[in-house]
Protein backbone atom coordinates (compact mmCIF):
# COMPACT_ATOMS: atom_id res chain seq x y z
CA UNK A 1 0.00 0.00 0.00
CA UNK A 2 1.33 3.59 -0.94
CA UNK A 3 -0.26 6.99 -0.95
CA UNK A 4 -1.31 8.24 -4.84
CA UNK A 5 0.86 10.97 -5.99
CA UNK A 6 -2.24 12.95 -6.40
CA UNK A 7 -2.82 13.37 -2.99
CA UNK A 8 1.19 13.89 -1.67
CA UNK A 9 1.03 17.83 -2.39
CA UNK A 10 -2.37 17.99 -0.52
CA UNK A 11 -2.05 15.55 2.38
CA UNK A 12 1.82 17.43 2.85
CA UNK A 13 -0.04 20.90 3.08
CA UNK A 14 -3.28 19.74 5.19
CA UNK A 15 -0.27 18.35 7.55
CA UNK A 16 1.15 21.67 8.00
CA UNK A 17 -2.23 23.41 8.48
CA UNK A 18 -3.52 20.94 10.93
CA UNK A 19 -0.20 20.80 12.82
CA UNK A 20 -0.04 25.22 12.42
CA UNK A 21 -3.69 25.19 13.94
CA UNK A 22 -3.29 22.82 16.49
CA UNK A 23 0.41 24.62 17.61
CA UNK A 24 -1.17 27.96 17.72
CA UNK A 25 -3.98 26.61 20.03
CA UNK A 26 -1.94 25.48 22.61
CA UNK A 27 -0.13 28.72 22.71
CA UNK A 28 -3.43 30.53 23.13
CA UNK A 29 -5.40 28.90 25.25
CA UNK A 30 -3.40 26.19 26.95
CA UNK A 31 -5.00 26.45 29.85
CA UNK A 32 -8.58 24.94 27.60
CA UNK A 33 -7.74 21.51 27.69
CA UNK A 34 -11.07 19.67 27.03
CA UNK A 35 -10.73 22.15 23.52
CA UNK A 36 -7.30 21.22 22.66
CA UNK A 37 -8.30 18.05 22.74
CA UNK A 38 -11.23 18.10 20.75
CA UNK A 39 -9.17 19.83 18.30
CA UNK A 40 -6.40 17.81 17.78
CA UNK A 41 -9.09 14.35 17.76
CA UNK A 42 -10.85 16.20 14.80
CA UNK A 43 -7.14 17.02 13.19
CA UNK A 44 -6.25 13.48 13.36
CA UNK A 45 -9.58 12.34 12.24
CA UNK A 46 -10.88 14.50 9.59
CA UNK A 47 -6.93 13.88 7.88
CA UNK A 48 -6.92 9.81 8.53
CA UNK A 49 -10.42 10.28 6.19
CA UNK A 50 -8.43 12.27 3.50
CA UNK A 51 -5.45 9.78 3.70
CA UNK A 52 -7.56 6.78 2.64
CA UNK A 53 -8.97 8.41 0.18
CA UNK A 54 -5.67 8.71 -1.92
CA UNK A 55 -4.82 4.74 -0.76
CA UNK A 56 -3.05 2.91 -3.99
CA UNK A 57 -2.50 -0.83 -2.99
CA UNK A 58 0.03 -2.60 -5.19
CA UNK A 59 -1.64 -5.16 -7.09
CA UNK A 60 -0.61 -8.29 -8.85
CA UNK A 61 -1.57 -7.23 -12.83
CA UNK A 62 -3.87 -9.77 -14.65
CA UNK A 63 -2.74 -11.57 -18.22
CA UNK A 64 -5.95 -12.92 -19.64
CA UNK A 65 -7.20 -12.18 -22.73
CA UNK A 66 -10.30 -13.62 -22.37
CA UNK A 67 -11.14 -11.65 -19.02
CA UNK A 68 -12.08 -8.30 -18.35
CA UNK A 69 -11.55 -6.78 -15.37
CA UNK A 70 -13.10 -4.48 -13.31
CA UNK A 71 -11.64 -0.68 -14.05
CA UNK A 72 -12.36 0.65 -10.34
CA UNK A 73 -13.17 -0.39 -7.12
CA UNK A 74 -16.76 0.30 -5.91
CA UNK A 75 -20.06 -1.53 -6.84
CA UNK A 76 -21.93 -2.41 -9.34
CA UNK A 77 -24.77 -0.01 -9.96
CA UNK A 78 -25.98 -0.74 -13.53
CA UNK A 79 -26.05 -3.87 -16.30
CA UNK A 80 -27.85 -3.52 -18.97
CA UNK A 81 -27.74 -3.03 -22.68
CA UNK A 82 -27.17 0.00 -24.51
CA UNK A 83 -26.42 2.31 -27.86
CA UNK A 84 -23.05 3.49 -27.14
CA UNK A 85 -23.29 6.54 -29.66
CA UNK A 86 -19.82 8.84 -28.63
CA UNK A 87 -17.67 6.34 -30.59
CA UNK A 88 -18.39 2.65 -31.49
CA UNK A 89 -22.17 3.41 -32.45
CA UNK A 90 -23.59 0.50 -31.87
CA UNK A 91 -25.58 -1.66 -29.25
CA UNK A 92 -23.22 -2.45 -26.39
CA UNK A 93 -24.06 -4.58 -22.99
CA UNK A 94 -23.06 -1.28 -19.89
CA UNK A 95 -21.74 -2.16 -16.64
CA UNK A 96 -21.40 0.69 -14.28
CA UNK A 97 -19.22 1.10 -11.00
CA UNK A 98 -19.99 3.48 -8.41
CA UNK A 99 -16.92 4.50 -6.37
CA UNK A 100 -18.06 5.82 -2.89
CA UNK A 101 -15.67 8.21 -0.85
CA UNK A 102 -14.53 5.03 0.88
CA UNK A 103 -12.94 3.39 -1.90
CA UNK A 104 -9.78 3.29 -4.21
CA UNK A 105 -10.08 6.02 -6.50
CA UNK A 106 -7.37 4.76 -9.04
CA UNK A 107 -8.65 3.72 -12.33
CA UNK A 108 -7.45 0.40 -14.24
CA UNK A 109 -7.43 -1.02 -17.93
CA UNK A 110 -10.07 -3.48 -18.38
CA UNK A 111 -7.81 -5.58 -20.64
CA UNK A 112 -4.18 -5.06 -22.26
CA UNK A 113 -4.46 -2.99 -25.57
CA UNK A 114 -3.79 0.66 -27.41
CA UNK A 115 -5.96 3.49 -26.67
CA UNK A 116 -7.73 3.83 -29.80
CA UNK A 117 -9.90 6.91 -28.60
CA UNK A 118 -9.38 9.52 -26.25
CA UNK A 119 -11.68 12.98 -25.12
CA UNK A 120 -12.24 14.80 -22.47
CA UNK A 121 -16.04 16.10 -21.56
CA UNK A 122 -16.35 18.95 -19.57
CA UNK A 123 -19.99 18.85 -18.11
CA UNK A 124 -22.57 19.18 -14.77
CA UNK A 125 -21.80 17.23 -11.65
CA UNK A 126 -25.19 15.44 -11.26
CA UNK A 127 -24.71 12.83 -8.50
CA UNK A 128 -23.23 9.52 -9.87
CA UNK A 129 -26.34 7.49 -9.66
CA UNK A 130 -28.03 9.95 -11.47
CA UNK A 131 -29.57 8.43 -15.34
CA UNK A 132 -28.15 11.62 -17.34
CA UNK A 133 -24.80 11.64 -15.68
CA UNK A 134 -23.40 9.27 -18.11
CA UNK A 135 -24.09 11.91 -20.53
CA UNK A 136 -24.15 15.26 -18.92
CA UNK A 137 -21.36 15.04 -16.42
CA UNK A 138 -17.75 15.83 -16.71
CA UNK A 139 -16.35 12.67 -18.05
CA UNK A 140 -13.62 11.39 -20.23
CA UNK A 141 -14.46 8.78 -22.61
CA UNK A 142 -11.55 5.91 -23.60
CA UNK A 143 -11.51 3.45 -25.95
CA UNK A 144 -9.08 0.30 -25.32
CA UNK A 145 -8.23 -1.89 -28.66
CA UNK A 146 -7.13 -5.39 -27.62
CA UNK A 147 -4.51 -7.04 -29.68
CA UNK A 148 -6.91 -9.37 -31.33
CA UNK A 149 -9.20 -6.79 -32.30
CA UNK A 150 -11.73 -5.90 -29.89
CA UNK A 151 -12.46 -2.77 -28.12
CA UNK A 152 -14.07 -2.22 -24.98
CA UNK A 153 -14.82 1.38 -24.07
CA UNK A 154 -14.60 3.14 -20.01
CA UNK A 155 -16.03 6.17 -19.45
CA UNK A 156 -14.69 8.12 -15.73
CA UNK A 157 -17.75 10.52 -14.92
CA UNK A 158 -17.32 13.02 -12.10
CA UNK A 159 -20.08 13.27 -9.74
CA UNK A 160 -21.53 16.05 -7.35
CA UNK A 161 -18.10 15.21 -4.87
CA UNK A 162 -15.58 14.09 -6.93
CA UNK A 163 -14.99 17.02 -9.17
CA UNK A 164 -11.55 16.18 -10.24
CA UNK A 165 -10.63 13.76 -13.06
CA UNK A 166 -7.62 12.50 -13.76
CA UNK A 167 -6.18 10.83 -16.69
CA UNK A 168 -2.42 9.68 -17.99
CA UNK A 169 -3.33 8.29 -21.27
CA UNK A 170 -3.70 10.25 -25.00
CA UNK A 171 -4.33 8.04 -28.35
CA UNK A 172 -1.93 5.19 -29.09
CA UNK A 173 -0.81 4.60 -25.23
CA UNK A 174 -0.06 1.16 -24.94
CA UNK A 175 -1.54 -0.21 -21.67
CA UNK A 176 -1.30 -3.32 -19.73
CA UNK A 177 -4.40 -5.18 -18.06
CA UNK A 178 -4.79 -3.87 -14.78
CA UNK A 179 -2.79 -0.77 -15.10
CA UNK A 180 -3.45 2.69 -14.18
CA UNK A 181 -4.95 5.08 -16.69
CA UNK A 182 -6.45 7.32 -14.24
CA UNK A 183 -7.65 8.52 -10.64
CA UNK A 184 -11.13 9.95 -9.88
CA UNK A 185 -10.64 12.32 -6.67
CA UNK A 186 -13.50 11.48 -3.92
CA UNK A 187 -15.32 9.07 -6.00
CA UNK A 188 -17.86 8.81 -8.23
CA UNK A 189 -18.31 6.22 -11.35
CA UNK A 190 -16.90 4.56 -14.45
CA UNK A 191 -18.77 2.45 -16.94
CA UNK A 192 -17.61 0.20 -18.95
CA UNK A 193 -19.29 -0.92 -22.42
CA UNK A 194 -18.69 -4.31 -23.58
CA UNK A 195 -19.22 -6.65 -26.56
CA UNK A 196 -22.90 -7.82 -26.63
CA UNK A 197 -21.64 -11.70 -26.75
CA UNK A 198 -19.77 -11.18 -23.83
CA UNK A 199 -20.59 -12.85 -20.59
CA UNK A 200 -20.89 -10.52 -17.95
CA UNK A 201 -19.72 -12.41 -14.70
CA UNK A 202 -20.96 -9.74 -12.11
CA UNK A 203 -24.22 -8.94 -10.91
CA UNK A 204 -26.04 -5.79 -9.07
CA UNK A 205 -24.99 -4.57 -6.00
CA UNK A 206 -21.26 -6.70 -5.89
CA UNK A 207 -18.09 -5.39 -5.15
CA UNK A 208 -15.77 -4.86 -7.16
CA UNK A 209 -11.60 -4.35 -7.10
CA UNK A 210 -10.12 -2.37 -10.09
CA UNK A 211 -7.44 -5.17 -11.52
CA UNK A 212 -8.77 -8.00 -9.78
CA UNK A 213 -12.24 -8.70 -10.06
CA UNK A 214 -13.53 -10.13 -13.31
CA UNK A 215 -16.42 -8.34 -14.73
CA UNK A 216 -16.69 -9.97 -17.95
CA UNK A 217 -15.81 -13.18 -20.35
CA UNK A 218 -15.36 -12.77 -24.05
CA UNK A 219 -16.33 -15.08 -26.57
Amino acid sequence: MTIHREGRKLLFWMLIVLAAINFGLNKWIPEQETVLNVVLLVSVVLYLIVLQFFRSPYIKLPNDEKLVFAPADGKVVVIEETMEEEYLHEKRKQVSIFMSPINVHVNRSPIAGIVEYFKYHPGKYLVAWHPKSSFENERTTMVVKSQNGVKILVRQIAGALARRIKWYVKEGTPLAQGGEFGFIKFGSRVDIFLPLDAEVLVSIDEKTKGGRTPIARLK
